[in-house]
């Protein structure tokens, strides 16, 4: 009954394998020559990213139990045919919003091309989302997951949580040791400012020159 779910985690193991391929842009270069090269990463990079769409979906809408937040329970409503509880509706929306907020004005920041095949932007983008958090769309990525769990009451999908944030940090380190071969100390000195996918509170000047003292 279950089963679907299982291949989607699957689908998922092999997607982000193939994300990994996708970001190795100066392995590429050197292996097949720089233009040969881009066109293999992109490849990986727009496969992988179409499968991980595809399966992350699948673990919310794949058969698997259901729970509910044991408040008002009892009142819920029917969406294309998915039961939603109100509570769960009410807690997941903002969720939700702001996992798609952040993801999109990452997208736009660094290009649709860029987020779509994982090749190298022309330029180090440090402003916007960028200087909230180095991979915002990640962080959308896992605020989306945990608010449509939550929305679709699917038991199985929200005990992934912790293994698909470990992918994903799996995936931004890959990422980051890549951006560190393209672009050296100015990536280098990105990271000590700006956390990888937890936002920090800001520091006041003071603190931060007492800090460098």
């Amino acid at each position: 009954m279950y089963a679907w779910f299982f291949i989607c985690v699957l689908g998922m193991f092999i997607a982000i394998a193939l994300h990994f391929k996708s970001v190795e842009h100066v392995e590429q270069q050197k292996k097949y020559g720089k233009e040969r090269g881009l066109k293999i990463g992109k490849i990986y990079g727009t496969i992988s990213g179409t499968m991980e769409s595809i399966f992350l979906l699948g673990l919310w809408i794949s058969p698997q139990p259901r729970f509910t937040i044991p408040v008002i329970s009892n009142l819920s409503i029917s969406i294309a045919n998915f039961p939603m509880a109100i509570l769960h509706l009410i807690i997941s929306s903002p969720i939700i919003v702001l996992g798609a907020w952040i993801a999109i004005r990452g997208v736009r920041a660094i290009r649709l091309e860029v987020a779509e095949t994982h090749c190298t932007p022309k330029r180090l983008e440090t402003t916007g989302v960028y200087s909230i958090v180095r991979h915002p769309q990640y962080l959308g990525w896992i605020l989306a997951h945990v608010g449509m769990s939550i929305l679709l009451s699917v038991w199985y999908s929200i005990l992934f949580t912790p293994i698909l944030i470990l992918l994903i940090y799996q995936i931004s380190k890959k990422e980051e040791d890549e951006l560190i071969r393209e672009f050296g100390k100015e990536y280098k000195d990105y990271q000590t400012k700006v956390p990888m996918l937890i936002p920090a509170p800001r520091l006041s000047k003071a603190v931060r020159s007492n800090r460098r003292l």
